[in-house]
């Protein structure tokens, strides 16, 4: 049932199989998924969720069906209510329970269709079911690489990767500094130390080959003059000064 429920929301929502490969060496492109313990991580804070929409709706409820039921066990007029009541109940916790089924397909939809890809320049994250989000961020542009991990998650094995980049506008320093950062998530890896050490290394090989700082890039492309250039020109400067002044002698003679 649930294949036949992703093939529809794949058909109806155009939702691509897999993300294409971000700019870079597509031999050197690595794919990590989530680990199978974030899915046990979601249906956790599925039934947490679960259970208190339905405590929720019986609350709700508890106060008018107890109040008709003291009506109609004192031999009143309020069987009617009672009843009603009881219906009305029931409608509410089926319907509870058909939305969190719902959203229990979309939660394991939502883990199936979350990519992490990485080549040796940039990398892509996508996630998403209804509203599919696909981040692609070079490694000229990473700022800060951190792993955040609770006590469920550390209970699980698993791990969110953070990777905080540039987004433009300029430096910034102090509280403006932090405007100016995208963050991207790994969520879910029990990985999350290899995919850190990765992209360290591949940042490592970006400012080596003169390709990961943007002021080494400028350094890079200021022009070079050699000592025998440099020389020449003074030489060259001196005689420009000579002949000015020779001129402005001359000048001032026929005057």
């Amino acid at each position: 049932m649930y294949n036949a429920f992703r093939e529809l929301c794949e058909r109806l929502l155009r939702i691509p199989p897999e993300p294409g490969p971000p700019p870079g060496d597509e031999a050197q492109t690595r794919i990590f998924r989530a680990a199978p313990n974030y899915y046990k991580y979601l249906l956790a804070l599925w039934a947490v969720k679960t259970a208190g929409a339905v405590l929720a709706v019986i609350a709700f409820e508890i106060g008018p069906l107890i109040g008709a039921w003291i009506g109609f066990s004192r031999g009143g007029h309020d069987s009617g209510w009672a009843l009603l009541a009881l219906v009305l109940l029931g409608f509410l916790l089926v319907a509870t329970l058909v939305l969190r089924l719902f959203a229990l397909a979309v939660v394991r939809l939502d883990f199936d269709k979350r990519w992490y890809v990485i080549t040796d320049r940039s990398l892509r994250v996508r996630e998403g079911v209804f509203l599919v989000r696909e981040a692609t961020v070079t490694f000229a542009n990473i700022q800060n690489i951190s792993i955040s991990q609770g006590p469920i998650q550390r209970a699980l094995g698993i791990a969110d990767l953070r990777v905080d980049t540039a987004g433009g506008g300029g430096a910034a320093q102090g509280q403006h500094a932090m405007q100016n950062l995208h963050t991207t998530w790994f969520r879910g890896v029990n990985n999350a130390s290899e995919i850190r050490e990765l992209m360290q290394k591949r940042l490592r090989q970006l400012k080596d080959a003169g390709l990961g700082d943007l002021e080494e890039l400028a350094a890079a492309d200021t022009p070079t003059v050699s000592a025998d250039v440099l020389a020449a020109l003074r030489e060259v400067c001196a005689e420009a000064r000579a002949l000015r002044e020779t001129a402005g002698r001359r000048t001032n003679a026929i005057s």
